[in-house]
């Protein structure tokens, strides 16, 4: 079954502190961005990969490709103002009715099992995220009173958002909404199911300096 991934690299860099984006900010010496499409490519070196950035991004990005002699194929599509729309432009360069992923661009460090996992789960129900358990203690906020919420009931969602293409063009027909947070949301508002796959903890979201630092600990050893 042909596969596809639809990277999202929207970000600023405003939580960074930093005037650049976050997906351009240097990870162990190159760009962030470089090492989550190098995770796709590294688990299947013919997954088709898309890179989503903002059109003003696009020139800048590739200067950086050929600055750092990054040679992985890949192919890049201007976004949208929104995520949504963004993922509605890169599922455009998906020509087949396999299987489709999601993943954001400043996750660089997801294992290729949970990929596995991932996409395995997606063929066999049709919609398929990884998610991990809330370890903190949560409180519902309603006017001037909250109350505390019980955390074993809820999940954190991660990516790759994994998909049977025909699924997610259909939810893609449906109308923007700003309740569509991720691509799952949108899908369940069609009728159907997304199944639940274990997330993993080191497939962090990189979204501050302390986010990067920890990225950096992470990659320890790991050849560029």
């Amino acid at each position: 079954m042909e596969r596809s991934v639809i990277i999202v690299a929207g970000g600023s860099g405003k939580r960074m502190g930093s005037t650049l984006p976050k997906q351009f900010l240097l990870l162990k010496g190159r760009p962030l961005l470089f090492w989550t499409i190098r995770a796709f490519h590294r688990f299947d070196p013919a997954m088709q990969l898309i890179v989503v950035l903002p059109k003003e991004q696009m020139e800048a990005w590739e200067a950086r490709c050929a600055a750092h002699d990054f040679q992985v194929p890949h192919t890049v599509v201007a976004g949208g103002p929104e995520r949504f729309h963004s993922v509605k432009e890169g599922l455009r360069e998906v020509h087949h009715n396999g299987l489709v992923a999601v993943h954001d661009g400043v996750r660089p460090l997801v294992p290729e099992e949970l990929i596995a996992n991932c996409l395995r789960a997606a063929e066999r129900h049709g919609a398929a995220i990884p998610v991990v358990p809330m370890s903190s203690s949560v409180r519902a906020v309603e006017g001037a009173s909250s109350h505390a919420v019980d955390r074993t009931a809820l999940r954190v969602v991660q990516t790759p958002q994994c998909f049977q293409v025909p699924i997610l063009r259909t939810a893609f027909e449906l109308p923007y909404d700003p309740a569509f947070t991720d691509e799952a949301t949108l899908v369940e508002r069609t009728g159907a199911v997304v199944h639940l796959v274990e997330g993993a903890g080191q497939n962090i979201k990189v979204t501050t300096p302390v986010d990067l630092e920890i990225a950096e600990v992470l990659l320890r050893g790991v050849p560029l």
